[in-house]
C-alpha cells in the first residue's frame, strides 16, 4: 500500500475514534509495564481484573519484590500462564531496582532486558508511557496489516516495519490504538463486521463480510 493510500487510512480511523486510549488499567509506568507483561495470551479484561488487587499490594518495584512470586501469582491465578507471569514481574521488579533505581526506563534496549520484556512489550510501554512514536504488533494489528493490505508481512517485526515506513510519523503513536482497536472490535479474526467498517473502501481484504440480515 503507498504512503498516500495509508494515510487515508489511517484518517479514516482516526475520523471514526478520535480520541484513542489503551484499554489496560494503570497509573505510571511501572503498573503499564506489568499490565503488559501480563496481557501475553491474555484479554485487556481479564489483565485489568486481576490487576487490581495486585497493584493495590504491590503498586511500585519494591513493593512488589516484597509480595514475591508467590505473593504475586495469588493475584493473578485467573489469567493465562499466570506461574510464568509471576516470575517475570517478580524478576523485572528486582531488575528495575537493581539497575535502574526503580524507575522504569524509557530505551527500548534497557526494557527489552528486563525478565519477560520482549520487543511488542517495549512498544507499548515506550509508546503509551513515554509518548514515543512506536508499533507494537499484536495479533489484531498483525491481523489488519495482512487482511487489509495496510502492512503484509510474515512475521510482526515485518510488519511493524512496513507500517513504520508508511505511515506519517505524526500519526504514528495514536496509529498503534486505532489499529489494534480496529482489529479488536471491527475487523475480527473470525468475522470481520465489514459491513461497519471505517476503511472498507479502502480495505483490499476480498471476502468482505456483508451486514446481517
Amino acid at each position: 500500500m503507498s504512503r498516500p493510500h495509508a494515510r487515508r487510512f489511517i484518517e479514516a480511523l482516526a475520523r471514526a475514534n478520535p480520541d484513542p486510549q489503551s484499554e489496560l488499567t494503570y497509573v505510571d509506568p511501572f503498573t503499564l509495564l506489568v499490565a503488559v507483561v501480563l496481557s501475553a495470551q491474555a484479554t485487556d479484561a481479564s489483565v485489568n481484573k486481576a490487576s487490581v488487587g495486585l497493584f493495590a499490594a504491590g503498586p511500585d518495584p519494591a513493593a512488589m519484590v516484597a509480595l514475591g512470586e508467590a505473593g504475586i501469582a495469588h493475584h493473578i491465578r485467573s489469567i493465562g500462564l499466570w506461574r510464568t507471569k509471576a516470575r517475570h514481574v517478580a524478576a523485572l521488579s528486582a531488575a528495575l531496582i537493581a539497575k535502574h533505581g526503580g524507575i522504569v526506563p524509557s530505551d527500548r534496549a534497557a526494557l527489552e532486558a528486563l525478565p519477560g520484556v520482549g520487543r511488542k512489550t517495549a512498544n507499548v510501554v515506550m509508546n503509551v508511557a513515554f509518548g514515543q512514536s512506536t508499533m507494537a504488533v499484536d495479533t489484531h494489528i498483525f491481523r489488519v496489516g495482512n487482511r487489509t493490505g495496510l502492512a503484509p508481512g510474515s512475521t510482526p517485526r515485518a510488519v511493524e516495519a512496513k507500517l513504520l515506513a508508511q505511515i506519517p510519523a505524526a500519526m504514528l503513536r495514536p496509529a498503534h490504538h486505532w489499529l489494534i482497536l480496529h482489529g479488536r472490535y471491527v475487523c475480527k479474526a473470525r468475522r470481520p463486521e465489514c459491513w461497519r467498517c471505517a476503511v472498507a473502501d479502502l480495505c483490499r481484504y476480498m471476502d468482505k463480510t456483508p451486514a446481517p440480515s
